[in-house]
């Protein structure tokens, strides 16, 4: 077991961590499979951190689930605990209102599940999830996964109430809010408030340029790409965006463990998957900060 993660917060542009001040490079993958009742393993979680190198694991949820069932609050302090065990943080994000929503259907040919906008029951999911994990502070707070149809004022609104629903009673915790337009576009959407990070969803079909929806907001607040990935086609875009997100000190959570676009498949990484394994191989950015 590695020793206890330190508890982090927001400086400038950059996160931290709170006891000296050094700043931290966060980067991962996104385990996803718990917001449709797929459990991880302890093996896998340990794979991800000791053979991928990752030092956080984004763990999308479901809230109905979160709300009404302490069998799976229990299966996701597991996760918890195993990623904390393996050296790596945790970062919990509301993905789904409820496992049966249909919103449409995503290019792919799924069903899209995700809705516009949070309901009135989600401050009070991170409140139950904020007292639940005040004193662990391996585990981060991904308030909403991707806001999309509405303007930014109106995500603001809620994101507020979010936000402010965690620090009733977790006043210290790090917490991440995404963009809108699918989580993309940060433009219009930050504002003040201690320990914030403005995360990012990166993917081949977006058109606004990178600087414009989220580099430029980069260097004044700490940003996060809590999802970028693609398919196999997509390597030289992968490149591209990796090199940039290096060059501007942007950590990240790559899309998927376990869903399309997959980062790996029958259990060996995707040509995909192999760029982003390589990514988190290529420096010793995943222990800066914390040793």
């Amino acid at each position: 077991m590695n020793a206890p993660l330190p508890p982090l917060a927001a400086a400038g542009n950059r996160i931290v961590r709170k006891d000296t001040g050094d700043p931290v490079l966060l980067r991962g993958v996104n385990r996803s499979g718990l917001e449709y009742g797929v459990r991880a393993t302890r093996q896998e979680i340990r794979r991800i951190v000791e053979e991928w190198k990752a030092n956080i694991i984004r763990i999308p949820v479901t809230q109905q689930w979160a709300l009404d069932s302490e069998d799976y609050r229990r299966a996701l302090d597991d996760i918890v605990r195993w990623a904390a065990d393996s050296g790596a943080y945790a970062l919990l994000d509301l993905q789904w209102l409820r496992p049966d929503d249909d919103f449409g259907v995503n290019p792919n040919g799924s069903v899209q599940r995700i809705a516009p906008l949070p309901d009135f029951n989600s401050p009070r999911l991170w409140r139950s999830l904020a007292e639940r994990y005040r004193e662990e502070p391996a585990v981060l707070f991904d308030i909403y996964n991707e806001p999309h149809g509405v303007p930014a004022s109106d995500w603001q609104h809620w994101a507020r109430l979010l936000v402010n629903a965690i620090r009733e009673v977790h006043p210290d915790s790090l917490i991440f809010v995404s963009g809108i337009d699918w989580g993309y576009d940060l433009r219009g959407v930050p504002f003040p408030g201690e320990n914030l990070v403005w995360s990012t969803h990166v993917y081949p079909s977006k058109q606004l340029g990178w600087h414009a929806a989220f580099g430029r907001t980069a260097t004044e607040v700490p940003v996060f790409a809590g999802e970028w990935g693609g398919t196999d086609h997509d390597l030289e875009w992968g490149r591209s965006l990796a090199a940039y997100l290096r060059s501007l000190g942007i950590g990240w959570t790559a899309w998927s463990w376990n869903d399309w676009p997959h980062l790996r498949r029958d259990g060996n990484p995707t040509l995909f998957g192999e760029l982003v394994r390589l990514e988190l191989h290529a420096t010793l950015h995943w222990k800066e900060g914390l040793g």
